[in-house]
């Protein structure tokens, strides 16, 4: 399981005493008012970044990060993604994982046969979609609904999943 999960990527700063906009990838943007860090992905590190303070202005999050108080100093952050530490995650309702924790599984129908292996999920509204790819079928999208999704093991990787009939069909 991963131990940071994104919630946002800088497009650009704000003003010009150091704050930045962030289009949140979270499913919950006010979260991040209750947040005192965020992570900043830098390479392979997740750099910690106190936070001074959040606003939120049309459909983008502005963070101003504690010590950085000139636009000088975060024009730099431009597309860096933020992170969270699991510590400090959204708590999941029952039947709910995080997206990072879905990437990888296996892919396993209710008859047995593996289907392949969860490559993406796709956020449309009414339901998310999961991306599937196999050898047999190629690219399958499989609706994140009670009904096709049967059971998530993260311990194991996988997931056992019910194919309603024309899911599969070219």
């Amino acid at each position: 399981m991963e131990q940071y999960l994104k919630i946002g990527i800088i497009t650009s700063t704000h003003g010009i005493r150091g704050e930045v906009k962030v289009f949140p990838t979270t499913d919950d943007p006010a979260r991040f008012k209750k947040l005192k860090t965020v992570y900043m992905k830098q390479g392979a590190s997740y750099v910690p970044m106190d936070l001074a303070s959040v606003k939120f202005f049309k459909n983008m999050v502005i963070l101003k990060f504690k010590g950085l108080d000139d636009i000088n100093l975060v024009e730099k952050f431009r597309q860096m993604e933020l992170y969270v530490d699991r510590a400090h995650a959204v708590p999941l309702e029952e039947n709910e994982n995080f997206i990072a924790d879905l990437i990888d599984l296996k892919v396993v129908t209710d008859e047995g046969e593996e289907l392949g292996i969860l490559t993406d999920v796709l956020q449309t509204g009414a339901n998310d979609v999961y991306i599937v790819q196999t050898e047999k079928y190629g690219e399958v999208m499989i609706p994140a609904i009670r009904q096709c999704i049967l059971k998530v093991d993260l311990e194991e990787e996988t997931m056992l999943v019910h194919l309603l009939p024309g899911l599969l069909e070219l």
